[in-house]
């Protein structure tokens, strides 16, 4: 896969004290040498494990359903070198643990060598008789002796002829303060094929006799080589974070550098804001005390939008009007079925009639409203989708009773002025029924008091005694910006449905 697979990053997490981990996508055409060279079948997962040696994996594991533990018991085996260094402590304990019976008894050959440049040929001879006579009891370990003088001091013989040269000792840990049994080698190590000879015949009588360990010493603690002072570590860190900027800029893709990029411009931003809005403070009081001009006051005046207070000053209105779309089988899908989840569209009911005084209305209460991104605006015609909203208010508790279809006036209910705020994503919506007008209170009165009775009267006289005029009309929505502004708190009704229906 070319995307690294995230049970190979948990792993790679796990272990990243002891190993390093990297990944090939086979698929890439610089690939092809590799899987060649190390015998890979491309078709499955392979993780080869590298040593000492770059030329030839030290274990490799291939499977097309690759588990957890099988990775993690592959990874265990493998954890350390063929012949590790001993840097720390920690690091003995592990490689060298401390017998806790006769069965399970732990020996580990440690080669003491100088510190070299480049690989000598005692190390090369050790490293070689390690990978010949790998065994589950016997670990094969070096230390640097200038590094850990104290330790290597211990188990070197007296005498003037182990300076400088490299030294093997067979040990075995005791306990955990620090007590060994130990046998180190006449001579010092060479890597000759005499010391090879003598150093496996020492491992094979100690399956039999583990008396050989004749010498007996307390080692004292390693020092920690990777453990740098506070100053070298801080400029470890800033120089790697420094070379992670400048691979990034020159190498990666602009889109990583984003987060960057965004916090220098946010400091600059901050840093420059705070110096200009200091040095502009105190003109800004002036012109405060001052009155407004005289084109302010004009156009103060001429404006009929509604002001804004301190909590939806964020939320300012960017443009000068309200864009308000028809909702029509075209627009259905963007506009709803398919709208973002956080997102609502807030829909006016009106009809042919009263389109144009109702618009108006919506636009003038739902203005201040128009700076958020995440609310959108529409109108649905009564007279082409009236079946769609009775679908709709079907689901609405306490709403408008809606009429049986076999009833003579079902075309006459008037639905013009309701609003629906509907959620596309979570399939609900909030209901907004019109505010009864004075006009429509003393229409009430008359001859349209009995809403029951009312369905039964002829077409003209209901169109006759209930018909309204345009500032009726406009007062039904009187009350919608504060309807808005409940929507926004999150505290109206909330009627579910189980899809939207399709807009005929």
């Amino acid at each position: 896969m070319p995307v690294v697979p995230l049970l190979y990053k948990l792993t790679a997490f796990a272990y990243k004290d002891y190993l390093s981990f990297g990944y090939v996508y086979v698929g890439l055409r610089g690939a092809e040498e590799m899987t060649r060279q190390y015998n890979i079948n491309a078709y499955a997962p392979t993780i080869l494990i590298f040593k000492e040696h770059i030329n030839k994996p030290a274990d490799v594991i291939q499977a097309r359903g690759m588990k957890k533990q099988a990775i993690d018991d592959f990874i265990t085996q493998n954890k350390y070198l063929l012949a590790a260094r001993l840097t720390s402590q920690k690091l003995f304990h592990e490689l060298c643990p401390v017998k806790r019976s006769h069965r399970q008894r732990k020996y580990c050959v440690v080669l003491l060598t100088a510190e070299a440049t480049k690989l000598s040929k005692p190390f090369e001879a050790f490293l070689s008789f390690a990978l010949a006579n790998t065994q589950d009891t016997v670990r094969f370990v070096h230390v640097y002796s200038n590094r850990q003088q104290e330790f290597a001091n211990t188990l070197l013989p007296d005498g003037d002829r182990f300076q400088g040269k490299s030294v093997v000792s067979i040990l075995e840990r005791r306990n955990t303060a620090g007590r060994v049994v130990y046998k180190t080698l006449k001579d010092p190590w060479t890597g000759s094929e005499s010391d090879k000879f003598i150093l496996l015949g020492y491992l094979d009588q100690l399956r039999k006799d583990p008396a050989l360990l004749s010498s007996e010493a307390v080692l004292p603690d390693l020092t920690d080589e990777l453990a740098p002072v506070f100053l070298l570590r801080w400029l470890y860190s800033a120089s790697e974070y420094i070379s992670d900027c400048w691979d990034s800029i020159f190498h990666n893709n602009w889109r990583e550098m984003m987060p960057l990029l965004s916090l220098i411009f946010s400091a600059l931003f901050i840093l420059f804001g705070t110096v200009i809005m200091q040095a502009f403070s105190d003109s800004s009081d002036e012109q405060e005390s001052h009155p407004p001009d005289k084109e302010e006051v004009h156009e103060k005046s001429g404006k009929t939008e509604p002001t804004f207070s301190k909590e939806n000053s964020s939320k300012i209105p960017k443009k000068g009007f309200v864009e308000v779309t028809e909702l029509t089988d075209v627009t259905y899908t963007s506009n709803l079925v398919r709208l973002r989840p956080g997102h609502m569209n807030i829909v006016l009911i009106l009809s042919n009639s009263t389109k144009t005084s109702l618009l108006q209305k919506f636009a003038l209460e739902v203005y201040t409203f128009t700076g958020s991104s995440c609310l959108h605006f529409s109108f649905l015609s009564l007279d082409k989708h009236r079946e769609w909203l009775e679908y709709l208010l079907e689901f609405a508790q306490d709403a408008a009773p809606i009429p049986n279809q076999y009833d003579k006036h079902f075309m006459e209910r008037d639905y013009t002025g309701y609003v629906l705020a509907l959620n596309g994503h979570k399939k609900y919506y909030c209901l907004f029924k019109p505010h009864k007008t004075v006009e429509e209170e003393e229409a009430a009165m008359g001859s349209c008091s009995d809403l029951d009775s009312s369905l039964h009267l002829g077409e003209s006289r209901g169109k006759s005694s209930c018909s309204l005029g345009s500032r009726p009309i406009k007062g039904k929505l009187s009350k919608l910006s504060l309807w808005m502004e409940r929507l926004l708190e999150g505290s109206l009704q909330r009627f579910y449905i189980p899809s939207w229906p399709e807009l005929d």
